[in-house]
């Protein structure tokens, strides 16, 4: 899909191209590829004089090859950007091209942080006025969409915890929480990875003397939110270790509890064991075999062995 979005008014303006003549006669300020077919590259060479590699969208983490500018003024960013869809969380790889004034982004799936900046672009007048904007406002509604993530990790978390710490927890509610937590614990992470990649994204851009004043203020407030977002993910990577040990606690006193009850109930039955074991022993002088009430007597008697270490362990409270 190919969108290309123009200024009118103080305001951003998107049209699907289909055809390479529809970008004949376009100003565009953002060229926005999303999963470009090999065809509508070829229309973004003969139009924009850009060439697109394949490889755009790699995973190659070394700042070289993700932050550098190009002999003839191309600038060059790949940045990853967060999908909290609440079932498979995940950090997509986007390819910036700040190219002639104009900003080319490349990547295989719609994104949260595309969709709001488009949003807002068309309802607020003059909230963008060039391309080097356009990439500020996707990173500043980045970092703003991962702040959200965040606080929806809090309320998730608050949710596990009502039910591990004031509830008695048996194994199924317990493995619950741990799926929650475990959920939860790779989202934090992949939030923090976000934010680490915008940083370093805003950080290159600050460095480019490609900014203006007021954009580089605006580069700056970002990266104070950065930094106050590190702090929410350094907290909820506690909270979460946290709540993990306790419900790892739990699972282990109610397989302490199994284990207590078998340990009782071999201790109970080790006094009519030896009572067996003396009455099958094989003597001569045993008197008690050749009376009528012998078998009833050493039935008794295992009995009475059974029930007296439990009455004990019951009072000690060892059952409970």
């Amino acid at each position: 899909m190919l969108n290309v979005f123009t200024l009118a008014n103080g305001r951003l303006f998107q049209e699907e191209i289909d055809a390479p003549e529809a970008l004949a006669h376009v100003a565009p300020v953002w060229v926005d590829l999303e999963a470009p077919t090999a065809q509508e590259k070829g229309w973004i060479q003969a139009r924009f004089e850009l060439t697109i590699p394949e490889n755009i969208v790699d995973d190659d983490l070394e700042e070289s090859a993700r932050f550098y500018e190009e002999d003839n003024g191309e600038l060059h960013i790949r940045s990853d950007f967060l999908i909290d869809d609440g079932e498979t969380p995940r950090n997509v790889r986007v390819a910036f091209i700040l190219h002639h004034n104009v900003l080319f982004s490349v990547h295989s799936e719609d994104l949260p942080v595309f969709r709001l900046l488009r949003l807002r672009a068309r309802r607020i007048p003059a909230m963008i006025e060039d391309a080097k904007d356009v990439l500020l406002k996707l990173y500043d509604a980045d970092a703003e969409y991962s702040a959200d993530a965040l606080e929806g990790i809090y309320d998730a978390l608050e949710k596990v915890s009502a039910r591990v710490l004031k509830q008695d927890v048996d194994d199924h509610a317990a493995g619950e929480a741990l799926s929650a937590i475990a959920h939860q614990e790779d989202l934090n992470g992949r939030i923090r990875r976000n934010v680490m990649d915008t940083r370093r994204a805003v950080s290159f851009m600050m460095r480019s003397r490609l900014l203006n004043a007021e954009q580089f203020e605006e580069a700056r407030q970002i990266m104070r939110d950065i930094d106050s977002l590190d702090s929410h993910t350094a907290f909820l990577f506690d909270k979460i270790n946290f709540l993990m040990d306790a419900t790892v606690g739990f699972i282990n006193i109610n397989q302490n509890k199994i284990i207590k009850i078998f340990s009782v109930a071999s201790v109970a039955m080790l006094p009519p064991t030896l009572i067996a074991s003396i009455y099958g022993m094989n003597f001569q002088h045993m008197p008690e075999l050749t009376q009528t009430w012998g078998y009833p007597f050493a039935l008794g008697l295992m009995l009475a062995s059974v029930a007296a270490p439990l009455i004990y362990f019951r009072r000690k409270g060892w059952m409970r």
